[in-house]
């Protein structure tokens, strides 16, 4: 798995997560201060699209996980099925 993939797995995680937590609607509501979480992690998705850089891929970079060195879109199988 590269680090590509793993940071979206974790942002749709922490969102989902985040959602169920501080929506009032859902039966796992504790308060809605969760939110504050969800515009977070949504504000980084919004500056390391931008920027390139994220604090967590970082993170996973120094504890081995391996890059993608192109975009996801120019990979050779997708789309030659």
């Amino acid at each position: 798995m590269t680090t590509d993939r793993a940071i979206r797995i974790m942002a749709g995680s922490f969102i989902l997560i985040s959602l169920a937590l501080g929506a009032e609607a859902s039966p796992l509501f504790v308060s809605g201060h969760f939110l504050w979480f969800t515009a977070f992690v949504g504000a980084n998705l919004l500056q390391s699209g931008f920027t390139r850089f994220c604090p967590a891929e970082s993170i996973m970079v120094k504890l081995g996980m391996k890059r993608l060195d192109a975009p996801s879109c120019g990979h050779p199988e997708i789309g030659q099925r």
